[in-house]
């Protein structure tokens, strides 16, 4: 792997750095810049490396506008102290991002989904992260939902559509997401991560454990306590019951 570092702090630098050559020390570390004129500059006149650590705010402005005049092909992880909605747009991008101060475990962690998205792309190079995506998402301030997850397989790792998935549920702190094929697929989020992650108009929280989709939902009955029934496609093992109190939204919800 070779790695550029864009960061205008050297203290911050030097300390990536380190922990860089420390957790992969086979990866070369080619060069480091200051700021967006030169990371630019340097993109434009060199081979596209594998990965780019890059700040936000740099000494001439922020690292966003790095896009706008130079292609980058290369997988970034950004670091940065940024506020919580460009945070979540990153996770919902499903690109990386290393809040300050740095820490190892977090960067190993990191690194290691960037592996695992690297043997994604070789073989479906559309699940390459859209940058632009994200950064249209920070900058127009429009709310953008999760498009797709990693997931963990055997031997290997796909893509899943969020689009393809018909239910998610909770079982002992796992969650697994079921498609329309009856497929199950574990996702590595707590439900109630995956819930600010979904678009609310496709997605309801039934219940503690369960979130279904609008296309999902076959039919739904009453139950006793104005409690409500959900019958789904597939079918899921046990019926899914709404409480009285979201019954109403429920309904709601499927009206709209």
């Amino acid at each position: 792997m070779k790695v550029i570092i864009v960061e205008d702090e050297i203290h911050n630098y030097r300390l990536l750095r380190g922990m860089v050559e420390k957790l992969r020390p086979e990866w070369q570390i080619v060069d480091w810049f200051e700021s967006v004129k030169s990371t630019v500059a340097w993109l434009k006149n060199n081979p596209a490396p594998d990965l780019i650590f890059m700040d936000i705010q740099l000494t001439d402005g922020i690292s966003f506008s790095i896009f706008d005049q130079v292609n980058v092909t290369s997988m970034v992880i950004f670091t940065t102290a940024y506020d919580e909605y460009a945070l979540r747009a990153f996770q919902v991008n499903s690109i990386d991002y290393l809040l300050k101060p740095i820490k190892e475990e977090k960067l190993r962690l990191s690194i290691e989904k960037l592996e695992h998205m690297v043997l994604v792309s070789k073989e479906k190079p559309e699940s390459i992260p859209d940058y632009k995506e994200l950064l249209q998402a920070i900058t127009s301030g429009e709310k953008k939902y999760r498009k797709r997850f990693l997931i963990s397989g055997a031997t290997s790792y796909f893509k899943l559509d969020v689009e393809d998935v018909a239910w998610f549920y909770t079982e002992n702190r796992v969650t697994t997401a079921v498609t329309y094929q009856g497929k199950e697929h574990v996702i590595d989020l707590t439900i109630e991560k995956l819930e600010e992650q979904l678009d609310p108009d496709l997605f309801f929280r039934t219940n503690r454990s369960s979130i279904v989709h609008i296309n999902a939902i076959r039919k739904f009955e009453n139950h006793f306590g104005g409690k409500l029934i959900l019958r789904l496609i597939p079918p899921f093992d046990e019926p899914i019951t709404i409480s009285r109190l979201k019954a109403t939204e429920f309904k709601e919800w499927v009206g709209k």
